[in-house]
């Protein structure tokens, strides 16, 4: 697909006609239908995969319009941060999580940080919820809630050209010679550091999610779990890494 894809787009570039355009949108739709495939669909009635692809297809053209082969950025990659930005912002507009519901979720992360120094390590899901002072249903209830919520925006850009997401920096060497500035270099191998420092599961998940572009029912057909512990597993690893991140980059909200 890459190579057709980059090809069309140059030529629509050179000529942004109907015909060009069309061409583009047609190569392009698996890229889109990849990306509406990783994220968590909120149970909303204004969320639905159709709904998201049409979405993730409005991104896409305005990346068309917008493309200047000449600056060197494959489209792929250009559409990519365009379409995603697309998403998060449609998800985000009809976010209906209650605002009792985001004080929750802002409790369990100050609830995980206090208990991880407290403990000296990482807290058993019991003990989270007992310091909350929750059922463990509950608990893993407000873990799916951060999967949804923080999966998008851990998937911010960190920089204009919507080229590279914080969690794309999980050790990869073509992720780091994506950036070119020291500050974002400190980023990846920060967040390389707290993700070489999670359990070995937690680490798989994350590369399937991220990397491998699987869906959490995938994963857990493959690792022998639900979708729900998946989810709650995800949603803890991470508010983990979320909190850790806002340190030094507070624009990942």
């Amino acid at each position: 697909m890459g190579t057709d894809l980059q090809r069309l787009a140059e030529q629509h570039a050179a000529d942004p006609s109907p015909a060009n355009r069309e061409a583009v949108v047609l190569a392009a739709v698996p890229l889109v239908r990849a990306l509406v495939g990783r994220l968590s669909i909120p149970d909303h009635p204004l969320v639905t995969r159709e709904d998201l692809e049409n979405v993730g297809l409005m991104g896409l053209l305005q990346a068309l319009d917008s493309y200047d082969p000449s600056r060197g950025t494959p489209f792929a990659s250009y559409a990519y941060g365009r379409i995603r930005g697309a998403l998060v912002d449609y998800l985000r507009s009809i976010d209906a999580l209650p605002r009792e519901r985001r004080r929750k979720l802002a409790e369990l992360q100050q609830a995980l940080e206090s208990l991880r120094q407290l403990l000296g390590g990482e807290p058993e899901d019991q003990d989270v919820a007992d310091y909350l002072g929750i059922s463990l249903n509950e608990y893993y209830a407000l873990l799916s809630d951060a999967q949804c919520r923080y999966a998008l925006s851990l998937q911010d850009t960190l920089n204009d050209e919507g080229e590279q997401a914080v969690l794309e920096t999980i050790p990869n060497e073509e992720a780091e010679q994506a950036f070119e500035t020291i500050d974002r270099k400190s980023l990846i191998e920060y967040v390389a550091s707290l993700i070489k420092k999670l359990p070995e599961r937690e680490q798989n998940i994350l590369a399937l999610y991220y990397y491998e572009n699987l869906t959490l029912r995938e994963i857990a057909q493959l690792m022998g779990l639900t979708e729900a512990r998946i989810s709650q597993i995800l949603g803890k690893t991470l508010v983990m890494l979320r909190t850790h991140i806002q340190r030094i980059h507070p624009r990942v909200a």
